[in-house]
């Protein structure tokens, strides 16, 4: 059996399509118990017979997931595709995807209501 942390709680989690993985979401999405509001993290196994050339066996991989659904996909990206992107965050190259103050407003409301 598999976890999800927010870093203050950790519940049992199970991904259908990925197995026995601890994943991990920002701590700054909820407060106890976990809500299911958030992308969620998890190292996965490295790579092994990947169909792509510039991902050789050995190479290891993050599964990247949306917690509000066990049977939604895994993507696996590697650690350097993800450290790329994570540089980009950092950068603001992404701002223009993140929400609005009345966004994350409505959404704080939604939880607990």
């Amino acid at each position: 059996m598999g976890t999800l942390t927010n870093g203050r709680t950790t519940i049992p989690y199970e991904h259908h399509t990925a197995p026995g993985l601890d994943w991990r979401k920002a701590g700054r999405t909820d407060l106890d118990p976990i809500l299911k509001d958030c992308v969620i993290l998890a190292a996965a196994p490295p790579a092994e017979g990947h169909p792509h050339h510039s991902i050789p066996d050995g190479t290891r991989l993050v599964a990247i997931s949306d917690d509000k659904d066990p049977q939604s996909p895994v993507l696996l990206m590697t650690r350097v595709e993800i450290s790329k992107f994570f540089d980009g965050v950092i950068a603001g190259e992404f701002d223009e995807f993140r929400a609005s103050a009345e966004e994350l407003d409505a959404a704080a409301a939604d939880a607990t209501a």
